[in-house]
């Protein structure tokens, strides 16, 4: 299942994202492991459905990535950069959050994206609605 996601930073800029939907526990726990390379502009999109304390961890994951926290209003909570490979310590959330976003490290840096920044997904505007 893949969308488009938009990341709208505080100076209005917005960037577009194809991302995968993880909804299932199953798909969650799964993430983006195994895999050698995540195309730029694109990402793993994990849903709650309902807003939580998050954590991740690199497990079997061998891409670096930027970890974005998101909550039901679509801002972004906080952003843990450049996570490494294949370890097992936890990354957290700062705060309840509706949905955790994955991308390439060094995305959320190079495009200026922030804590307080924007997301827009089909997913976010149904828990708003």
């Amino acid at each position: 299942n893949v969308e488009n996601l938009t990341i709208i930073t505080a100076d209005g800029r917005e960037f577009l994202f194809t991302v995968e939907i993880a909804t299932t526990v199953e798909e969650r726990k799964k993430g983006l492991m195994f895999r050698r390379f995540l195309a730029p502009q694109s990402g793993m999109l994990f849903d709650y459905g309902e807003m939580r304390k998050a954590a991740m961890w690199m497990k079997n994951t061998y891409v670096p990535l930027d970890i974005l926290f998101i909550d039901d209003t679509g801002v972004i909570v906080n952003i843990a950069h450049n996570t490494v490979p294949l370890s097992l310590i936890p990354i957290s959330s700062d705060g309840p959050v509706l949905c955790v976003l994955e991308i390439n490290a060094g995305t959320a840096k190079s495009l200026n994206i922030k804590a307080g920044d924007v997301v827009s997904n089909r997913i976010i505007k149904e828990t708003v609605e």
